[in-house]
């Protein structure tokens, strides 16, 4: 079909449908900027401001205040432990939860009988939500009769789980890895499955097999899989608040630096947005450093592989 051709199927003319894509891309443009980087910018602002969000409340300009405040104040120590458990968090749900998907993935690709079962078994979580699974773990771990607290006594033994500073924030870890697995899990599929099986049946005439065949074949093809996995996963990992919302509401020393931007804006009567705004700057932060840390080491191993 020549461009006459083309161009004459267009009510408005050859010049219209030149700029039809562009006029088309300026709908999301608008969107984007009016629900995406117009609060951010505004989060900017209020982070050097004293704004409460109480409606009819004045609010100033107040420097640098909220940043010298969050690491100098009598609740710095807090601060600082809230960072470290959320390193922790996030170091513990990356590495475990994308081990755990490769592993799962690896066997499904196999055709085992009823895999499809299982993956919708294991895709499942990332279905119910975060208040769901966070209600299915609260009725698991309950200390008064719950059916893991009966195991538990059955060995002479019992735990607060969710209301014990020694295991809380671990238990969280494991419901955060529990409910996003399924999702990881399908990514690492979606990249076994685009893998030719004449490499397999090549690298098995060259004796490559079992562990050298997933480490010189396997891992080196699904290495764009392994690069999107992990920059989600500590995308999400450093930004989780909701499940620690769910379960402990933040008690039992499980606070982590996005939990903190949630309790100074949400968490109670007298609302700080402007300190909110700073500790959310001071988490943005973290998150683009990690994460383009880790895009910059897995596009290079890309490369190498």
């Amino acid at each position: 079909m020549r461009d006459t051709e083309v161009y004459a199927m267009y009510p408005f003319g050859k010049g219209m449908a030149r700029h039809l894509p562009f006029l088309l891309l300026m709908i999301p443009t608008a969107l984007y900027v009016l629900f995406g980087f117009g609060p951010s910018l505004v989060t900017v602002v209020f982070s050097f401001t004293d704004a409460t969000g109480i409606p009819g409340t004045e609010w100033h300009f107040i420097g640098w205040e909220n940043y010298r405040t969050f690491f100098t104040a009598s609740n710095a120590d807090d601060q600082m432990k809230a960072i470290g458990r959320s390193l922790y968090f996030a170091f513990a749900v990356v590495l475990i939860q994308n081990a755990v998907a490769l592993f799962v993935a690896v066997l499904l690709n196999r055709k085992l009988k009823g895999d499809v079962f299982y993956r919708a078994t294991l895709f499942l979580p990332v279905v119910l939500g975060v208040t769901v699974s966070g209600l299915i773990w609260q009725l698991m771990f309950n200390p008064m009769g719950g059916p893991v607290q009966r195991i538990l006594k059955m060995f002479g033994t019992s735990s607060n789980f969710f209301g014990s500073y020694e295991v809380a924030f671990d238990l969280i870890i494991f419901v955060q890895i529990w409910m996003y697995m399924g999702y990881s899990m399908t990514i690492f599929l979606a990249g076994l499955q685009s893998i030719p099986r004449d490499l397999y049946e090549a690298g098995y005439i060259d004796g490559a097999k079992g562990w050298t065949a997933f480490r010189h074949i396997t891992y080196p093809m699904i290495a764009p899989a392994v690069t999107v996995n992990m920059l989600l996963s500590i995308i999400g990992a450093l930004q989780t608040f909701d499940i620690i919302y769910v379960l402990t509401g933040g008690k039992f020393e499980t606070s982590t630096l996005a939990w903190n931007v949630f309790a100074a804006a949400f968490g109670s009567t007298s609302a700080d947005y402007g300190r909110a705004s700073a500790i959310g700057m001071i988490q943005f932060v973290f998150v683009l450093i990690f994460a383009v840390t880790a895009m910059v080491y897995f596009r290079k191993r890309e490369v190498e592989l």
